[in-house]
């Protein structure tokens, strides 16, 4: 039976050295990863992960819990699935996907929880094992997200620098933490400029935004930039001004926020405020199992910076 000390003699390196690349790749070099790793594939050595598990009361698995309807059209869940799991693999971990409420249902260490909204407050602080939140939130769970507000200051500070005389904010019409900080952004920088913010909110649905544009079309002038909530609402704001043979992006602007797939398939194609969707799974993972690692321990919140990605639908 091959051991760790066969591993460490073949790599040429201490068993400690072994260890590490085993259960903390991420101290150790890529140097020193490809030795042992080498080595392991030579002697056909693999890490027995269920004893170790058995050994630290673990189950070596974590729930990820879905609390919304997953669009199978958009591939926004496969990214952020694709980083947790990359995150999960650093540390042998294995990933359920969960889509309902269910929580106690099977043995796991934790869970990463995305779509939660004020009314599953209840339930989440039901939750018996270490528990991060993928979404910013205002109830004191421990949480990663995109920096809301920085990205629509972003994209607000870019609409005004290319001189749209009127700016105007669509946004989601949800009470939750991740809106109130994009309409933040809005806010706060028309005001730095001596703008007058105006704001329009409805539920996510780019028909709905696309019947705005036509119910209201008398009201925006030429030279208006929209600064949407999500590319959804942007891709409808880019149909109804279509519709009105409005000429984007020489007398109408528009922004989106997300940046995983709509933006792309829109016509013309959307600037957005693109969300790092798969490095931001990847941060809930490792925030997880540190906590878990820590018994518990809180966290706090990881913000993490969006990138402004400029298309056609904005003045270059």
């Amino acid at each position: 039976m091959i051991t760790l000390s066969d591993v460490a003699k073949k790599a040429n390196v201490s068993k400690m050295t072994v260890s590490r690349v085993i259960n903390h790749p991420g101290q150790v070099t890529d140097e020193l990863k490809q030795l042992v790793f080498a080595a392991m594939k030579d002697l056909d050595y693999r890490p027995n992960v269920a004893a170790k598990a058995l050994a630290n009361n673990r189950s070596q698995v974590i729930k990820f819990f879905i609390l919304e309807d997953i669009d199978t059209t958009e591939p926004y869940y496969m990214n952020l699935l694709f980083g947790i799991a990359k995150g999960l693999d650093e540390k042998q971990y294995a990933l359920q996907l969960v889509t309902s409420r269910n929580y106690d249902l099977g043995n796991s260490d934790g869970y990463i929880i995305t779509g939660a909204r004020a009314k599953d407050q209840e339930w989440l602080d039901r939750l018996e094992k270490p528990a991060v939140v993928f979404g910013e939130n205002r109830y004191g769970y421990d949480f990663v997200d995109t920096d809301n507000k920085q990205g629509t200051t972003m994209a607000t500070e870019y609409a005004i620098a290319k001189n749209y005389q009127s700016l105007v904010f669509i946004g989601i019409d949800v009470k939750e933490a991740f809106e109130y900080s994009r309409e933040a952004g809005f806010i706060n920088t028309m005001q730095q400029h001596q703008m007058i913010p105006k704001i329009y909110r409805m539920a996510n649905h780019s028909h709905l935004s696309e019947q705005f544009i036509n119910d209201n079309w008398q009201k925006f002038a030429r030279n208006t930039a929209f600064i949407c909530a999500s590319d959804r609402l942007a891709i409808g704001i880019v149909r109804g001004l279509a519709h009105h043979d409005a000429a984007i992006p020489n007398d109408f602007g528009v922004f989106g926020f997300d940046g995983v797939f709509l933006d792309q398939v829109s016509n013309p194609k959307l600037a957005t405020v693109k969300q790092p969707i798969q490095e931001i799974g990847r941060l809930c993972a490792r925030m997880l199992l540190q906590k878990i690692a820590q018994s518990g321990s809180p966290q706090g919140e990881l913000l993490v910076t969006p990138e402004l990605v400029i298309r056609d639908s904005m003045r270059k």
